[in-house]
């Protein structure tokens, strides 16, 4: 590639940074009634940038997505590249809450450099990738005064709310979406400094587990007699999963694709201490699960279930003999590879309900769903992404997976058939959806010059050249 939108990029980086924080100060909690109109107002802040660097067609999508969590999609869109392929940049402007506040070693909506880092609440996760998208885009508009491909961007507000507006979106408006390839910035490196693309992602079904007992509250001296919702709740979570960490759930296993033996093998040459991992990463006294798996299978390749809450009965200052009436436990699993979303859950609901003790009905909600993905790394845009990230690090690019979610990435392969490029440039202690989350301003910066140099290798290859 020529040097002059590398160039570009480079004098310009603290004009970069500050233009992020400025997007970091907005507060877009999607979750949260009352930053409704913040989340709105940086959904038009991010279209204000896209108009300025030269993209057309630029403008908001209502989603119909359940109200107060529906926010806007922001499109945008130059098509003036009749040869060369099409990009599809996706990102979310959304973010986590930032409880809890006493925990910040600075304000969470006041971006704060310290030690090389920007700190703020969405810095990673996903504002500070997703401007990285706008930036290079904005460097190649300078160095040519057009560009060498098609690019279109999509970037919503509901990513952490379960992203249902953008996915019924993509299911009914494919040929707005049209793209050979699509770029997603929302994952992280391996390791500081070590050139990574995320191949793998799982899936996800959040539910809830609602356990009722009686018409109403009971006074506990009826204990011993009445069924307990709570005991109940338990008995069921405690079923699902053994001491050893294996599902219980019939058939779970039946379905999910196994890592190649290229794949473990990396897997065993990437650097990784386990105990380093515990202890820095995790914060724990020990690592946990399947012991069958190794720790790589068992975050990236095995499904899982967690509990995330369990609100109701008394817990209040001081005592209160109550029966509860009624428990919740909310719950998870990941989902490995080859699983869906559709068959896991009524695997789940139907054995819930065959452990539901006596005395007691259950009820299972599905809250929302993400279906695993799974791209070749024989993927034209894949080597061009890896070469680009190889030249820029000067370390050879190394191929993962992640245990988390990222709904869109399967919604693009179900729908539109898009690979997608997973290049993300965050960190393991980069405390996401957590205090004092973080971005490495020395990635923030290459990981422009990344995203830079593949768009300009993505150009030169034709979309008759992949399947």
């Amino acid at each position: 590639m020529t040097t002059t939108a590398l160039d570009f990029a480079r004098r310009n980086q603290p004009r970069f940074l500050e233009g992020l924080k400025t997007l970091l100060r907005i507060p877009s909690v999607s979750t949260d009634p009352d930053h409704r109109e913040d989340v709105r107002r940086a959904a038009e802040h991010i279209a204000a940038e896209l108009t300025h660097i030269g993209l057309e067609n630029v403008h908001l999508i209502e989603t119909t997505g359940t109200s107060p969590t529906a926010h806007p999609l922001v499109y945008a869109d130059w098509l003036h590249a009749p040869d060369a392929p099409t990009v599809l940049f996706y990102g979310h402007y959304d973010v986590q809450p930032p409880d809890p506040l006493d925990e910040w070693l600075s304000p969470p909506f006041e971006p704060t450099e310290r030690d090389g880092n920007l700190y703020a609440r969405g810095a990673v996760d996903d504002k500070g990738q997703m401007f990285m998208h706008i930036k290079a885009v904005e460097s190649l508009f300078a160095a040519h005064g057009s560009l060498p491909l098609n690019v279109r961007f999509l970037i919503e507000g509901e990513e952490e709310v379960g992203g249902e507006g953008i996915a019924a979106y993509v299911a009914t408006k494919p040929a707005n979406l049209a793209a050979d390839f699509c770029i997603v910035s929302d994952t992280s490196m391996f390791a500081p400094g070590l050139p990574t693309l995320c191949i793998g992602l799982r899936g996800m079904i959040y539910t809830e587990i609602e356990v009722r007992s009686a018409r109403v509250d009971l006074h506990s001296g009826y204990g011993g007699a009445a069924p307990n919702s709570f005991n109940a709740l338990a008995h069921i979570l405690a079923k699902i999963k053994d001491e050893s960490g294996r599902i219980l759930i019939p058939g779970i296993l039946d379905t999910v694709q196994p890592p190649a033996e290229d794949e473990l093998r990396s897997w065993r040459s990437l650097p990784f201490n386990e105990d380093e991992f515990r202890e820095s990463v995790l914060g724990c006294q020990a690592i946990v699960g399947d012991a069958r798996f190794s720790v790589f299978e068992r975050l990236w390749a095995q499904p899982t279930f967690d509990v995330h809450g369990i609100p109701g009965g008394f817990t209040g200052v001081g005592a209160k003999t109550v029966i509860p009436a009624k428990a919740t436990a909310k719950a998870s699993m990941r989902l490995a590879p080859n699983m869906t979303a559709a068959d896991t859950f009524r695997r789940f609901r139907e054995y819930v309900q065959q452990i539901c003790p006596l005395g007691v009905s259950v009820e299972v909600r599905l809250i929302h769903s993400a279906e695993p993905s799974l791209i070749p790394v024989d993927n034209p845009w894949i080597r061009a992404s890896a070469s680009a990230m190889t030249e820029v690090w000067g370390r050879e690019t190394v191929f993962v997976r992640t245990g988390g979610s990222i709904p869109i990435v399967g919604d693009l392969q179900r729908h539109l058939s898009l690979p997608c490029v997973m290049m993300g440039f965050g960190l393991a202690d980069d405390n996401l959806h957590a205090p004092n989350e973080k971005f490495s301003i020395h990635n923030f910066h290459l990981g422009i010059e990344s995203i830079l140099r593949f768009l300009e290798r993505a150009s030169t290859l034709r979309p008759d050249r992949h399947a």
